[in-house]
């Protein structure tokens, strides 16, 4: 997994490297508030206590803004991180490409184990499929 700093909807500097030693679903959506990605968003929301249960860290990423992510945080109750990469730097490390010339990212769920290695890329614009994905690899 990259290393990286981005801040996240309270505004705090978030350093992956706090994620070593612990597995890790990093979604990476389109944009806050659209349906595909607040069904997305509110998925990882309610199956939350299943991946805590299995020791992972969720972590949502677009390239909002901080305060925009703190408004749909607050407005669906988000109780992960939603990190704000908004020049895309984090995006492309990771090799997440877009769509309409630029203007919209993919959706797409990295699972990461405990040593940092990526064993899931899903990349799928199905907002349910992510969630079953990533809770397929945890279990395996």
């Amino acid at each position: 997994m990259p290393d990286f700093v981005l801040k996240d909807q309270a505004g705090d500097s978030f350093d992956s490297k706090s994620l070593k030693g612990k597995a890790v679903v990093i979604f990476f959506y389109p944009k806050d508030y659209t349906p595909g990605c607040t069904a997305e968003a509110c998925s990882f929301r309610d199956h939350y206590v299943e991946f805590q249960q299995m020791g992972a860290e969720v972590i949502g990423v677009s390239t909002d803004s901080v305060s925009r992510h703190h408004k749909f945080s607050n407005a669906y109750q988000l109780p992960y991180r939603l990190l704000a990469d908004t020049n895309r730097s984090i995006a492309k490390r990771f090799g997440v490409g877009s769509h309409l010339f630029g203007l919209i990212s993919q959706r797409v769920t990295f699972v990461i184990d405990q040593q940092g290695k990526i064993i899931l890329i899903h990349n799928d614009m199905r907002p349910a499929s992510h969630i079953r994905k990533a809770l397929d690899t945890l279990r395996d």
